[in-house]
């Protein structure tokens, strides 16, 4: 049986899996971009983005143009986690089809 417990809890939530599958695909995101794909108000988005950046999966870079702007992008740590996660999944659906 496939041991559950190595699933990364930080990652597998719906919103924070949302946000890292959009950072995998594309190099940086500003935040008001991922809002929009998302569909997430602000204070939701926010504390993803928070506790991925505490877990060092997801770097953030503060710019100003015409104003102030937040991107947001993957870490080395975590494109790893990311990588390690999608593994994990495809063992399990590979276990569920034997």
């Amino acid at each position: 049986m496939f041991d559950f417990d190595r699933i990364d809890k930080t990652i597998h939530e719906r919103g924070r899996l949302a946000i890292m599958t959009l950072l995998a695909a594309q190099k940086e995101w500003a935040f008001q971009e991922l809002k929009a794909e998302l569909k997430m108000s602000d204070g939701n988005l926010v504390t993803h983005l928070r506790t991925l950046h505490e877990a060092g999966y997801v770097s953030i870079t503060k710019e100003v143009l015409d104003r102030p702007q937040t991107r947001y992008a993957l870490t080395a740590k975590g494109r790893k986690a990311f990588e390690e996660y999608l593994g994990l999944l495809e063992q399990i659906v590979k276990a569920a089809r034997r």
